[in-house]
């Protein structure tokens, strides 16, 4: 069994999957749209090159995402992505790119349990936990 998060966007999926990739050092495997898809005519035709389905993949875990159809986004909220970093110049990297034009909830700043956590809603609405801790990092 496999577990993947699903974003949904209202019109920018391109653009953040596109900076996650670049922050994240990750592979976008798909970004389908929905032009001469089946579901073309399901979405007016200014809509038609929003974004279907995506996948990116990060050290072979996969985020995936679609624009959600007109009229149907919702802001998310209830939950984080939380991404176990290596070290504190990668945090404090992560961070950085992920934070750009967003909102810093919590700054990252060393805590009882990890060097370096923080959180951060990033500028398409996609809240983010980074997180260093000795601890979690692979031997």
């Amino acid at each position: 069994m496999r577990i993947n998060a699903y974003l949904l966007f209202d019109g920018d999926c391109e653009a953040a999957f596109t900076l996650y990739a670049q922050v994240l050092g990750g592979r976008i495997l798909a970004m389908m749209r929905h032009a001469g898809s089946p579901a073309e005519d399901q979405v007016p035709a200014e809509w038609r090159d929003k974004i279907l389905h995506a996948c990116l993949e990060v050290e072979g875990l996969q985020l995936m995402a679609s624009d959600a159809p007109p009229g149907r986004f919702q802001p998310q909220q209830g939950f984080s992505i939380n991404i176990a970093v290596r070290s504190v110049a990668e945090a404090e990297r992560v961070f950085a790119g992920l934070s750009d034009g967003g909102q810093v909830g919590m700054p990252l700043q060393r805590t009882f349990w990890a060097e370096r956590f923080g959180m951060l809603t990033d500028r398409f609405g996609t809240p983010w936990m980074v997180n260093f801790s000795e601890q979690d990092c692979e031997p």
